[in-house]
């Protein structure tokens, strides 16, 4: 009995760092000035569009994430990460508004990126690990992965690309093409995913021996 609850104590644990650490790496990635993280990037120009908060416009993005799940996967389950968006994105709101951090040189710019990207890395690797309430982009992201028999990693790196292209087409007929769109919108494209990869390979099986999953 003891040790199910230290298990479940540490899940809870390690799921509130990921979700902290999530949130901060999609919300630096954004002050980089090279792009934003190629999953919120649609939000990112629907909040420039519309003149609503960044932190609301990927709320609005989520829900169909989980509408996009319950397609997949037919898990009702999916409905829970609505709540966990409203609080997931007041978390973005925040951080946006703590992180002043404006990097005015080419260096300083690519290691607030790399940042960034290990930063959402991990945090979506801890949400999804510890089999809460996934974020809905993370959700999103494992349900094709269980569709098309791939890893998160990989399916990742899939999604990533398919957001970036409906962020370019909205882009082409709003008259901000490419916006939010940079190099590092590209890099996170590639690396985000590999993050993932690596995180799980080197303590996936650690945390899980920790949280008994």
């Amino acid at each position: 009995m003891i040790s199910d609850v230290k298990e479940k104590t540490y899940r809870c644990i390690f799921y509130l760092i990921g979700i902290v650490v999530l949130a901060s790496g999609l919300t630096i990635n954004t002050k980089a000035g090279l792009g934003v993280s190629p999953i919120i990037s649609t939000a990112y120009i629907f909040s420039d569009i519309s003149g609503f908060s960044f932190g609301d416009t990927t709320f609005v993005l989520y829900c169909i994430f989980v509408i996009g799940q319950l397609c997949l996967v037919k898990d009702w389950k999916a409905l829970l990460q609505i709540p966990f968006s409203i609080v997931f994105t007041r978390f973005l709101n925040l951080f946006s508004t703590l992180f002043t951090i404006q990097p005015s040189t080419l260096p300083s710019q690519i290691i607030t990126l790399a940042a960034a990207i290990l930063l959402t890395g991990i945090g979506a690797a801890l949400t999804v690990n510890m089999k809460i309430i996934p974020n809905p982009g993370d959700g999103i992201v494992n349900a094709i992965g269980q569709v098309i028999g791939k890893d998160m990693g990989f399916s990742k790196n899939l999604f990533d690309s398919f957001c970036v292209i409906v962020t370019l087409v909205i882009g082409l007929f709003s008259s901000r093409l490419f916006f939010g769109i940079g190099p590092g919108t590209v890099i996170a494209v590639l690396a985000t995913g590999r993050v993932i990869h690596t995180f799980n390979q080197r303590t996936k099986h650690k945390l899980d021996t920790l949280a008994g999953l």
